[in-house]
């Protein structure tokens, strides 16, 4: 049975966000969360969230235990992006984007 949990609007690049996904895609739950503990990126922290988020939502709606759980799919999608100009010599503008990015996370129960 797949269980999702979805974060928007994190205020970090979907490019970052890719790279931590990646680690943690076909891995047990306990063990992507071991992986993201000590991963020292602001986007393994934001993962984290998401990942315990839906093993939550597991385990409280469909009564599934966290040891038969594993990480089946990590979607990032690319959020708003909030356009500024930056000042530069001369009188002229510089585009800057912020961006941000939508993870969605399902997990699978094993039995």
């Amino acid at each position: 049975m797949e269980v999702r949990a979805i974060a928007k609007d994190i205020g970090l690049s979907p490019r970052k966000v890719r790279l931590v996904a990646g680690m943690i895609q076909g891995k047990k739950v306990s063990d992507a969360l071991n992986m993201l503990r000590f991963t020292v990126t602001p986007a393994a922290r934001a993962m984290a969230k998401v990942v315990k988020s839906a093993a939550s939502n597991a385990e409280n709606n469909n009564q599934l235990t966290l040891d038969e759980l594993r990480v089946k799919r990590v979607l990032v999608n690319q959020g708003h992006v909030l356009r500024r100009a930056r000042p530069q010599s001369r009188g002229r503008i510089s585009p800057w984007k912020r961006r941000s990015s939508h993870i969605t996370v399902v997990v699978e129960g094993e039995a």
